[in-house]
């Protein structure tokens, strides 16, 4: 299951926000508002929102300036979440983020709508930043 975000500019340079994205406690700017935890734990956060359960994201991969992975810990739900940052110019960049989900065709039904909704959140609280 693959779900991608709009894109969005930042007036921000690409270096900015690699660096925003590697800082993992950076995420809770981005967190929906119904977030009832978020613990940063090393290379991994916990996050919790109303109703959801809890999901521990670990960093996967970082290639510098243009793209920062997070991958779920667990292997029941497998699933990563990368942001693609692309330089528009010397203070504006863009940003995409792309979910990719391993998940049977039931769970899929199930999580595509909320899944969606989440990655909107995100991509609007980036484009605040």
């Amino acid at each position: 299951m693959n779900i991608e975000g709009n894109i969005v500019r930042v007036k921000k340079t690409s270096e900015e926000l690699f660096n925003f994205f590697t800082k993992l406690e950076n995420y809770e700017q981005l967190m929906p508002e119904n977030t009832q935890k978020f613990e940063v734990d090393g290379e991994s956060f916990i996050f919790g929102l109303k109703g959801m359960p809890e999901i521990r994201l670990v960093m996967k991969e970082k290639t510098e300036f243009s793209n920062v992975t997070l991958g779920a810990a667990s292997s029941k739900l497998p699933f990563t979440l990368a942001s693609d940052i692309n330089k528009i110019s010397e203070n504006e960049s863009e940003v995409v983020l792309k979910f990719n989900g391993d998940f049977n065709p039931m769970m899929a039904m199930m999580v595509k709508k909320p899944l969606t909704k989440f990655i909107e959140t995100l991509t609007e609280n980036i484009a605040k930043l």
